[in-house]
């Protein structure tokens, strides 16, 4: 099934309404559907490079927006919710809530959605997660947009840059390569947050 909707989201990228299958494929993502923006985005820049940074901004925006839909399934639609993480083979708890909602543990939530929201790990998981553990919405939305943004500003421009050749890479190396990075960016933004404070 994840293959077959994996083919079709390749398929929509050639699509003459790709940017707005983007936008919805974007949205969704981030609050219930298994296939990640990068599918469609590679195959749309490599067809229209000159659009690369339009195609990266409406998967953001878009993206962000998903987001708080998720967040608001889980502040609001508790019994939704936890149907959702049961499908990706999570189980929520009260205690899991508890130790994230205060102190260290808020820290510790940041770091997390910072990692899911740059990384091939299931965002969807962490938006919804944030709205049942009433995460600070500001510091949400905050992270979305820095995480998303530069995940796929960064697909959307080595496409640009590399043309094809990119999107075989990304589907073998991407994961890797994007863990690293985010562990990088953590250490730096860590470092900088100490630092100021």
């Amino acid at each position: 099934m994840i293959k077959k909707l994996y083919d079709k989201c390749v398929t929509w990228a050639g699509y003459k309404y790709a940017k707005p299958i983007l936008a919805i494929e974007a949205f969704i993502e981030s609050s219930f559907f298994p296939i990640p923006p990068d599918v469609m985005i590679v195959p749309m820049v490599v067809s229209k490079k000159n659009e690369f940074i339009q195609i990266a901004l409406i998967a953001t925006i878009f993206s962000v927006l998903g987001a708080l839909f998720g967040y608001y399934i889980g502040y609001s639609l508790y019994e939704i919710a936890i149907q959702i993480l049961e499908f990706y083979g999570y189980e929520y708890s009260v205690t899991f809530g508890e130790k994230f909602s205060t102190g260290g543990g808020f820290k510790a939530w940041l770091g997390i959605l910072f990692t899911a929201g740059f990384t091939p790990l299931p965002f969807k998981l962490l938006t919804i997660s944030s709205g049942i553990i009433h995460f600070n919405l500001a510091s949400f939305v905050f992270i979305c947009i820095v995480t998303r943004g530069l995940r796929f500003f960064l697909v959307a421009y080595l496409t640009y840059k590399f043309g094809s050749k990119f999107g075989p890479f990304l589907e073998k190396k991407g994961g890797q390569w994007a863990i690293i990075i985010a562990v990088i960016i953590i250490i730096i933004a860590t470092g900088i947050y100490f630092h100021i404070f």
